[in-house]
């Protein structure tokens, strides 16, 4: 049989450099660089092309935290470099406040929509499903090659509002009406707000088109014999996280039309009784809501923590498995447990909203909600640990962040419980406490998910490992670091420190956390520059690292280790393999591990 193929559903022909049998008559295309590298349609090139823009944006986004940190922690101090480096941004070598406000926003909106979202899922969606599912491709390869490309648009405007005059959007990340929809209002309100919300509509088209394709694969191009229930736990995750994006991301972008038309139309969607004393004026406007934008804004708000947190969920599942050499603990539980915080995320969004005059009694159902979401959480992190407990654990770099993630998991989904209340949240709220929170149970959580990823699955991307030294470098000094940056924060938070402010140095009542500021300053560039030596492993090891020798370096059951070390666009030079059992085969009948497509024995029962 020929190794060459047709990817389903396409009609295209698969080109493999593996010589076919002379009675076989093939076309091959010839690739150019521009076809195999830039416009490519193979997924395993496409999520190369996510993974590496969101490696782009986390530095820069990481790197707008540590200027706003160098603010933070030395509040009364000048570096005559930052003039040099943000001119009139930091006049005297002082960031000043639109400066500041604006690093607050576009670190906010990079970091979670650029990174843990188009990094996180347009990368391992892209890699594993076709690999995992027995496919050649996606259900479209041109469509996640559209995918791509309107990511990488919006990621073009986004960069371009940055060199403005006028500078970036400086509303918050969640940019809130008034600031946002009244150009007078300031600097980060004119220009920099239509450059943000275009880009974010170009994402929001990337995110449709891939969480569309996602589905549509795992649930038409499943290899014979791969069931549902005998998929990875990352394909599931990965599932749900495209109907998540799928439902929730159009009531962004409609709300992001209706900020448009407020800006520039003449419109009161969100705007009522204006008064702008800079121009002693007041608008015309009236009727609108500014708390309407907020509902639209959380009903994807909410949804997005997930759609951020659940890839990295499956993927820590399957690391966990492999490397405990033991079968994942409760599976349908786990699959359900998916599924309940995939319905329940919808109905959680006003636990942001506590303090906008919710009605007390809808805001008790919300409580209600939000404290209900924990119990499919609770049932992940009950398994994740007896998948771990009395297993031959190998700490590999993987396995040592899925660890981690399970640890921070736990640490900021308890401190969820106090901000789920609605009378605490009154005065916990755009407090410190918020800050540590996202950013443990979302931020961190969802960066070490991605990381054991990365370095799970490097082998079979590039055909090559990433240095081992420099990993578990990587993997303390985060780990620590980040528990270091965000669990002070806490008690700043609780004793009422605001977050956005630029300088508390003159609150005399928050003097007593200067100290305090400058150390989680200093940790925060630390772990900065950890991250830098892991861009750093990730390029070396791409050309240079320690070659793959074998087709299943981890000794794992699913079906992308029984593809060639670097496979071809393909993927199977021959037929797909056929699925006979589930995946988590591991220590069963004296066997290590079970490839999911070794027949059952006589005495053995369908999973």
């Amino acid at each position: 049989m020929s190794t060459d193929s047709t990817i389903h559903g396409t009609g295209e022909v698969i080109v493999s450099h593996d010589t076919h049998d002379a009675g076989h008559e093939v076309h091959h295309h010839k690739e150019t660089f521009i076809t195999k590298y830039v416009f490519s349609q193979d997924h395993k090139m496409i999520c190369k092309q996510f993974l590496i823009t969101g490696m782009i944006w986390a530095i820069l986004g990481g790197l707008m935290s540590v200027l706003f940190r160098l603010q933070l922690g030395y509040p009364d101090s000048t570096f005559p470099w930052l003039e040099d480096i943000l001119g009139k941004w930091a006049k005297g070598g002082k960031i000043q406040p639109e400066a500041y406000y604006a690093l607050i926003t576009m670190h906010g909106t990079v970091l979670v929509f650029f990174v843990l979202t188009a990094g996180l899922s347009g990368t391992f969606a892209n890699f594993l499903i076709p690999l995992q599912i027995g496919a050649r491709d996606m259900a479209s390869p041109f469509l996640n090659m559209l995918s791509y490309w309107f990511f990488w648009m919006a990621s073009v405007v986004m960069i371009t509002s940055l060199f403005i005059e006028t500078g970036p959007a400086s509303g918050g990340w969640t940019v809130y009406p008034p600031l946002s929809a009244l150009g007078d209002a300031n600097m980060g309100s004119q220009a920099g707000m239509d450059y943000w919300i275009t880009s974010m509509a170009l994402f929001v088209v990337s995110s449709l088109l891939g969480g569309l394709n996602y589905i549509t694969t795992i649930l038409n191009m499943r290899t014979k014999g791969m069931s549902m229930t005998r998929l990875p736990l990352t394909i599931w995750a990965i599932l749900f996280t495209a109907i998540l994006g799928v439902l929730s991301f159009p009531v962004l972008l409609s709300g992001l039309i209706l900020l448009l038309f407020d800006r520039h139309a003449g419109t009161s969607f969100y705007l009522s009784d204006i008064f702008i004393s800079a121009t002693q004026k007041a608008l015309p406007n009236e009727g609108g809501s500014p708390i309407l934008y907020q509902h639209l804004f959380w009903f994807l708000g909410h949804p997005e923590v997930y759609i951020i947190i659940l890839p990295a969920m499956g993927l820590v599942s399957e690391v966990m498995a492999i490397n405990s050499r033991k079968p994942i603990f409760g599976y349908m539980a786990m699959v359900g447990s998916l599924m309940a915080i995939t319905i329940l995320a919808f109905l959680v969004w006003a636990h942001h909203m506590f303090v906008t005059g919710l009605n007390p009694f809808l805001g008790s159902v919300f409580v209600l909600l939000t404290l209900l979401i924990a119990v499919p959480s609770a049932i992940k992190v009950f398994n994740w640990l007896t998948t771990l407990w009395r297993g031959n654990i190998r700490f590999t770099p993987a396995m040592l962040f899925a660890i981690g993630f399970v640890s921070m998991f736990i640490s900021g989904g308890l401190t969820g419980v106090f901000l789920g209340n609605s009378t605490l949240d009154i005065h916990l709220h755009d407090t410190m406490f918020i800050v540590a929170h996202f950013h443990i149970v979302m931020g961190v959580s969802a960066f070490l998910g991605m990381f054991c990823g990365v370095y799970h699955w490097f082998p079979k991307m590039y055909g090559r490992y990433m240095n081992n030294t420099m990993a578990y470098i990587h993997f303390w000094v985060t780990f620590a670091g980040a528990y270091l940056i965000f669990w002070p924060m806490h008690y700043e938070g609780l004793a009422g420190l605001p977050r956005r402010y630029m300088d508390y140095s003159g609150w005399s009542s928050f003097n007593q956390f200067g100290g305090l500021n400058r150390f989680i300053s200093t940790v925060a560039m630390v772990v900065f520059a950890v991250q830098l030596m892991f861009v750093f492993n990730f390029f070396y090891s791409i050309f240079k690292g320690r070659k793959v020798i074998s087709k299943n370096p981890w000794q794992a059951n699913t079906l992308e280790w029984t593809t060639p070390i670097r496979p071809g666009h393909g993927n199977w030079p021959g037929e797909i393999p056929e699925v006979h059992r589930w995946a988590y085969d591991y220590g069963k009948d004296g066997k290590e591990f079970i490839l999911q497509t070794e027949p059952l024995g006589a005495d053995e029962q369908h999973h």
